[in-house]
């Protein structure tokens, strides 16, 4: 049989969809201890503050894992408005090694309240244009709930603990702003 041939037996002339495959009883092949051994992996934190652009998609990879069915993605990025402003692009300033600490204690914190495997967070420092993602934030987990939980989080606890400042930088104008939730933040 061609590469280019079906064999009409595989599927049921109904509804054509494939049947399930045969059943094989006593099959020869079963995962040693080795072979899962093998499958296991350290669990990783990677926390990253840069002034390169965020790809998504390498921030995604960092935490892809065989022993998970869940990434859970948070991707914070620049709008064009506030308040009836139009936003050029923010700026963002950190003090990094209270802000690389402050970070790691969420992931140690997300870790102790769910069963994750991998956390990467990347936070963009300097100029942001519109459109473009200031953070990244993603969590690997056996099951959803446990990376969606992380992910949400992350996000909050980062906002209310860690010393980023946001500038937004408006076409005749420019303001820092404060995060509500910061727990330095003045109360009004």
């Amino acid at each position: 049989m061609s590469s280019l041939e079906i064999s009409s037996s595989c599927f049921n002339r109904e509804t054509k969809l494939p049947l399930s495959p045969p059943l094989v009883e006593d099959s020869a092949f079963e995962p040693s201890r080795k072979d899962i051994d093998e499958v296991e992996e350290k669990s990783k934190d990677v926390i990253n503050f840069t002034a390169e652009k965020l790809s998504v998609d390498e921030v995604s990879q960092l935490v892809i894992s065989p022993l998970c069915g869940a990434v859970s993605l948070f991707v914070g990025t620049t709008r064009n408005n506030f308040e009836g402003k139009k936003v050029i692009s923010l700026e963002y300033e950190a003090y990094l090694p209270m802000a690389k600490n402050e970070v790691k204690k969420i992931c140690s914190d997300i870790r102790q309240k769910w069963p994750v495997k991998h956390v990467a967070v990347f936070h963009r420092l300097g100029l942001v244009p519109v459109s473009e993602a200031s953070i990244i934030i993603a969590v690997s987990s056996a099951h959803r709930a446990a990376s969606l939980e992380a992910v949400s989080y992350a996000i909050d606890t980062l906002k209310a603990k860690v010393p980023i400042w946001k500038k937004e930088i408006y076409e005749e104008s420019s303001s820092w702003k404060g995060n509500k939730e910061c727990f330095w933040a003045p109360t009004q």
